[in-house]
């Protein structure tokens, strides 16, 4: 099973046994407010699950299960996923509302761009957010990350970084 650590977060992959905890912020309004699927309720964050667990065993990487070293309490989401139904693999991140704000989101990027360009050798990492997502946006571009376009017909931003550029940033 992969595990990442970094100052104070767990990355482990998610067990059905996070069902409850992953709902808890899933059905949150603030913390969907951004996210492309919006509020999930109990069944459909069960299928989330079920999905981020078999990406695991189909692709090597996917979403983590966030958790507190403080409190061992699983606080989020993040990782890498394929963007939609492109070769492309993103970086994303979803936190519970009680812990914005502290450059958590940063370290899950971080530690995701680590294992994406280290670990699995990939040529390029890219997110999306919503254009009025600001800090979303700032996470993008306090690990390395630019801006290179808005999506067509979308209210959302595409930023990337390049291994080499990843590379150039870390020695």
């Amino acid at each position: 099973m992969q595990e990442i650590e970094t100052a104070r977060l767990y990355l482990r992959q998610f067990t059905p046994n996070d069902l409850e905890d992953l709902y808890r912020f899933y059905s949150d309004s603030e913390v969907m407010n951004y996210v492309s699927e919006g509020v999930r309720n109990r069944e459909e964050t069960a299928a989330d699950l079920f999905l981020i667990i078999a990406d695991w065993e189909k692709h090597a990487f996917g979403l983590w299960a966030v958790v507190n070293k403080e409190n061992n309490q699983l606080i989020g989401d993040g990782g890498l996923r394929f963007l939609g139904k492109t070769p492309e693999v993103e970086v994303g991140y979803v936190l519970a509302k009680a812990y914005w704000g502290k450059g958590l989101a940063s370290e899950v990027a971080a530690a995701s761009l680590k294992y994406g360009f280290e670990a699995l050798k990939l040529k390029k990492i890219v997110a999306v957010a919503n254009t009025e997502n600001r800090s979303s946006r700032r996470v993008m571009e306090k690990v390395g990350m630019r801006y290179q376009h808005n999506l067509e017909d979308t209210e959302r931003v595409y930023y990337s970084i390049s291994r080499k550029i990843y590379q150039s940033k870390v020695v």
